[in-house]
């Protein structure tokens, strides 16, 4: 009898614990999946990513699939974001996004060592970042989705309003890795096409003010700046005094022009963030190894015009759509607002 109820005892204890560590991975049954979203800094491109991602992985939950997001912005603060990552590692998250280059950057050095996945949002050149080894195997722990920016497609578009443009300014932070290449290009299409150009650059908002000033100044006929974030967080500060001068502002997101740069190119960052989602449900859900999962890259082809901005600078917007029709996948108009709606 007393063998009998030890054996009991016994079985009970490990139908004890087997439940408690099964409830440690479920939460009502569900395989319960805990992913730590760090953005880079808050503005209209990166914040629609964010939404997107995580509305997205909430659409794929399920009776058997739950997500548990743990969100962040470090403001562009180096000392924050690496805090975020290591509170990320600490409270062992089972994935880890990192949305603009410095973060997915430092994601990567952060799980070197304990392998945590990594999925990056609207980097713009991970391999020359070194992020990936290759584009369609990345090789490492680390993957994700690309915004990089067709530099070219950018300039054919201000010569095909302004044929006659002999100066184009160039506005970035010099910090940001997303611009390096960017404008190395913008550089290289100019001395082709043997236009002048001059560029000032900014750390932050103050700093991106004062380079506007210093442009309209120089009596620069177009200005250009990348998919830059430190632009992009001054741009409602700059746009006023940019359409007032006649200047148009020519950018490589559409959040550009959603705060008052007469155009944005480039890809829709909205989508973008679904892509994003989808690929941390493959890793996650579906199992897939970030080293063979490809990086996703987009058509660049949308151009999206502010047409209050073209009002005030003195282009018609049926004439400028025309003119870049030829040169775009699409066309689209939008008007100046903080964010997305």
């Amino acid at each position: 009898m007393k063998k009998t109820m030890k054996k009991i005892v016994t079985m009970m204890i490990a139908l004890t614990m087997l439940i408690g560590l099964t409830a440690c991975g479920k939460k009502g049954g569900a395989d319960t999946f805990k992913i730590g979203i760090c953005n880079y800094v808050d503005d209209a491109s990166l914040n629609q990513i964010c939404e997107n991602i995580q509305d997205t992985l909430k659409s794929y939950e399920s009776e058997n699939v739950k997500f548990e997001i743990l969100y962040q912005n470090c403001n562009a603060d180096a000392n924050v974001m690496n805090q975020i990552i290591q509170n990320f590692i600490a409270q062992k998250v089972d994935l880890m996004v990192g949305v603009a280059t410095p973060v997915a950057m430092t994601m990567q050095g952060a799980t070197e060592d304990n392998k945590i996945p990594v999925v990056f949002a609207a980097v713009s050149d991970p391999l020359a970042t070194g992020i990936v080894a290759s584009l369609e195997k990345p090789g490492a722990n680390v993957t994700g989705t690309s915004d990089y920016l067709d530099t070219a497609a950018i300039f054919d578009l201000i010569f095909a309003a302004d044929p006659d443009a002999d100066l184009i300014g160039l506005l970035y932070d010099a910090g940001q890795d997303a611009s390096t290449t960017a404008i190395a290009q913008a550089k290289d299409y100019l001395n082709k096409k043997g236009v002048k150009f001059v560029e000032h650059t900014g750390t932050n908002p103050s700093e991106v003010m004062l380079a506007a000033d210093a442009l309209i100044a120089d009596g620069v006929d177009a200005i250009f700046t990348p998919s830059d974030n430190t632009i992009m967080q001054a741009e409602l500060s700059i746009y006023e005094k940019l359409a007032d001068a006649k200047i148009p502002h020519y950018a490589g997101a559409d959040s550009f022009a959603l705060n008052g740069a007469f155009l944005g190119y480039g890809v829709d960052y909205a989508n973008l963030g679904v892509e994003t989602a989808e690929m941390i449900k493959e890793i996650l859900v579906e199992e897939k190894d970030p080293a063979t999962v490809p990086v996703r890259t987009f058509d660049n082809g949308t151009a999206t015009v502010n047409t209050d901005i073209c009002k005030v600078i003195g282009y018609d917007y049926e004439t400028i759509k025309k003119t870049f029709a030829p040169l775009c996948t699409k066309v689209q108009e939008i008007k100046t607002a903080e964010s997305f709606k």
